[in-house]
């Protein structure tokens, strides 16, 4: 691989190892599908799978929203509970 390409990958790998919500991480915990939440959320899957992903943060509204339609406390989308 050329010395771009490499630089790239590494800048790309560095922002995906950050997790700023777990939102995909308490889906996947409650057995719930993102298209479901998507539909509760009356957003569209692709915006929910950006939360999930981490590529968009979504904003302190919309956070408690899926904290509340997930039954969980708002920080469980933030911190994992093992980390308190």
């Amino acid at each position: 691989l050329s010395i771009r390409r490499q630089r790239q990958m590494c800048i790309r790998d560095r922002y995906q190892t950050v997790k700023l919500n777990r939102i995909k991480a308490v889906l996947l915990e409650k057995g719930i599908s993102q298209t479901w939440l998507a539909k509760q959320l009356d957003k569209s899957f692709s915006m929910v799978n950006a939360y999930a992903c981490n590529r968009i943060q979504p904003n302190l509204d919309i956070l408690q929203q899926i904290a509340e339609i997930l039954q969980v406390d708002l920080k469980d989308l933030i911190i994992d509970k093992k980390d308190r």
